[in-house]
């Protein structure tokens, strides 16, 4: 589904290994071969998944840099290409999201000419005749391409992911295991079944779209849905008209994209039948129970179960997960670990916890999809997520275990507030915030506090035909302490307009951070997907509590 509701395109199997095959010969006469690297620069088109299924063919390493329309600089390209050391790159005229229209091949010139100021050619940069905005060549290679044949431990490509330091990490994963994994969690975890249409909405370039947009649907023969577009574009309802449109079964987005949708009301929802939906998932941060109520009271009209799958980009697929129909659901619990996966609750001193309990996020025996290794830095893989707890791989997560033995992810470890000497989850702050009507979406971060050590500083957006007022500010702060308790009451609440996210939605709470603090050393800002919203959010910034 293209960027307008008029483009479609459909390609079969049989034609997607044909393309695949003349792509992979194209990049074999530019003398790309097994264990070589890859950098890809393009918007969500079928030629994407070519060329990532090119790449694996020859054995060689894709790097998908993410979301070409976050607006990375030519320097953030650069710099990811020269950390994967990458001999070529594919890219793409240009493209529209929504009304913008993005001239990629502009900043692919700058970043190219980047990389060879700084000692590092690139040998070739292939271009996709996208918009039909450059005179290229046409592409008339053999259909017919034999596969490199590899070990089940042979690196499979490298997913790129921002480190807490800024700098981005390579994140290898494997053949065999990586296959093995998401082909199996997207079978049980969406129940899948041949009739199905299938619709991840994430953009490939992150983690989520290598798993359940491309290998996984794919290695099931599953007939799924790529969309170049926008949620809101042309209007508020292009989810449920695609999904009426194709008859789309199961369904997965980001809770970002939930609560940005429910700012608009039930009515673009509800005007849509989506009678064909059948499992509703959620990926990449916890969700809150008003958003997961609202996700299966409105769009899946209450009968379709909903999956609050958690995992990251380097367990390559779902790690804790509801099953749908077997698993009572929770609303914002990813409740329990998916076959093979052993988790466990630990305490600052490492100190397995039983029963009801609340601590650090650990697995305690490795799985099929687990990341090999940082691409270039085997210590730093190492360091990240093996040193704090000897024996354990440390996910960075704290998390709470129920009664019922159900888990619920309570946000990053570095996300967690300490105020008065009592330990704070951000992701509960949020979740009491937005269950207030004029709250469509919230993000809590600390700021320096001369008594308590740290305090509550609040970004909040409003749902429309809500206003930013005294009154309110005095509501939101009740219902927290009634929610919570006094010792959580924000000192500072800010009206939001906006958040700064990445492409994919996710909250950049570091940018956050330094708001709060009315620092404007910032660091690395390229993967903001709306700058714009970092200088009002400066702007209007709480002075007084």
């Amino acid at each position: 589904e293209g960027n307008e509701p008029g483009e479609t395109t459909k390609i079969t199997y049989r034609e997607l290994l044909a393309q695949v095959c003349q792509f992979s010969n194209v990049l074999r006469k530019q003398g790309i071969q097994k264990g070589d690297r890859v950098a890809i620069y393009m918007p969500m088109i079928l030629e994407l998944v070519v060329a990532m299924l090119a790449c694996a063919r020859l054995g060689a390493l894709h790097s998908i840099v993410v979301g070409a329309g976050a607006g990375f600089s030519a320097e953030s390209l650069c710099e990811r290409i020269l950390d994967s050391r990458c001999s070529l790159l594919i890219t793409t005229d240009a493209f529209y999201r929504g009304e913008k229209l993005v001239n990629l091949k502009e900043l692919a010139d700058e970043s190219l000419e980047k990389c060879r100021e700084k000692g590092f050619p690139v040998k070739c940069c292939i271009v996709v005749k996208h918009l039909g905005r450059e005179e290229l060549g046409t592409n008339d290679s053999p259909t017919r391409s034999p596969p490199v044949k590899r070990p089940c431990p042979d690196v499979q490509g490298k997913l790129k992911e921002k480190s807490k330091c800024i700098r981005p990490q390579g994140v290898v994963h494997t053949t065999g295991g990586y296959m093995l994994y998401v082909a199996t969690t997207f079978k049980y975890v969406f129940d899948f079944h041949p009739e199905d249409v299938f619709w991840c909405t994430a953009d490939i370039g992150w983690i989520t779209g290598h798993s359940y947009v491309t290998y996984g649907p794919l290695a099931n023969g599953a007939t799924s849905v790529l969309f170049e577009g926008i949620p809101t574009y042309p209007d508020e309802s292009r989810l449920w008209s695609i999904v009426d449109k194709y008859k789309v079964t199961k369904f997965y987005t980001a809770p970002t994209a939930i609560r940005m949708l429910m700012k608009f009301g039930d009515e673009p929802v509800t005007k849509h039948s989506r009678a064909s939906l059948q499992v509703l998932g959620t990926v990449g941060e916890p969700i809150n129970p008003e958003a997961w109520l609202w996700y299966h009271r409105v769009v899946g009209s209450q009968r379709c179960p909903i999956v609050d799958t958690f995992w990251q980009t380097e367990t390559g697929g779902h790690m804790l997960t509801p099953l749908p129909g077997a698993t009572p659901m929770k609303p914002g619990s990813a409740s329990f670990p998916f076959f093979g996966v052993a988790p466990a609750i630990l305490n600052e001193s490492g100190e397995e916890l039983e029963g009801e309990a609340e601590g650090y996020l650990v697995f305690k025996q490795p799985w099929p999809g687990i990341m090999r290794t940082v691409y270039g830095n085997h210590t730093r893989f190492e360091t990240t997520y093996f040193k704090k707890f000897p024996g354990y791989y440390v996910t960075g997560d704290g998390c709470r275990r129920d009664q019922d033995g159900y888990y619920w992810i309570t946000g990053r470890i570095d996300d967690m507030l300490n105020v008065s000497g009592h330990l704070l989850s951000t992701a509960e702050v949020e979740s009491a915030l937005v269950e207030h009507e004029a709250v469509a979406e919230a993000a809590v971060v600390g700021h320096p506090h001369p008594v308590k050590g740290e305090c509550l500083y609040c970004f909040v957006t409003l749902c429309d035909g809500h206003t930013f007022s005294p009154t309110l500010t005095e509501e939101l702060k009740k219902q927290i302490r009634e929610k919570i308790g006094p010792i959580a009451t924000p000192d500072y609440i800010q009206n939001a307009p906006g958040l700064p996210k990445t492409r994919s939605g996710k909250i950049m709470r570091r940018v956050l951070r330094k708001i709060a603090q009315n620092d404007h050393d910032l660091g690395d800002t390229s993967t903001v997907a709306d700058p714009s919203v970092i200088n009002h959010l400066f702007s209007h910034r709480c002075l007084t509590t």
